[in-house]
């Protein structure tokens, strides 16, 4: 890493995931649902960017990383407006930008505790009703929720 009087140089990587236009107050959310605070490569977190786009914006840079799309789906869902770029020696391989799913399954917790995913080994299953604010509709017990809970 190098600084001159105007900006700081971070290093590329050679290979990994670059998940750019985070919502500055989402950074550490998606670090904390790809457990990233536990990663043992690196992992570089910037928050409260500036982005003529969004105003502030985090990035994270994942040395040797790439994203599952259940993971991507998680990202999606805490981040809707974040882009992935996938580099590979050096050079970007994609871009994409990320869509909430209209249908999310296992990796989120239905919040009724009289729910049979609760009571029950069963994996949850969600459907999408609203993307801004995310509202998500329960498959068994049709409880709707805007707070998400993501399973361990």
């Amino acid at each position: 890493m190098t600084t001159n009087n105007k900006e700081l140089v971070v290093e590329k990587i050679a290979n990994g995931t670059v998940i750019d236009h985070i919502q500055a107050d989402r950074v550490f959310k998606v670090v904390s649902i790809l457990g990233l605070d536990s990663y043992e490569d690196e992992v570089l977190i910037g928050t409260n960017l500036s982005s003529k786009k969004y105003g502030k914006k985090g990035i994270l840079k994942i040395k040797n990383k790439y994203f599952t799309q259940e993971e991507l789906d998680k990202i999606a869902i805490i981040a809707p407006t974040a882009t992935i770029i996938t580099i590979k020696d050096y050079e970007i391989k994609e871009k994409k930008s990320l869509e909430i799913p209209h249908q999310i399954h296992k990796i989120v917790k239905c919040i009724n505790p009289n729910c049979i995913t609760n009571v029950e080994e069963i994996d949850t299953q969600f459907e999408v009703v609203g993307k801004d604010p995310l509202s998500i509709q329960c498959h068994y017990c049709e409880k709707t929720m805007q707070e998400i809970v993501f399973n361990e």
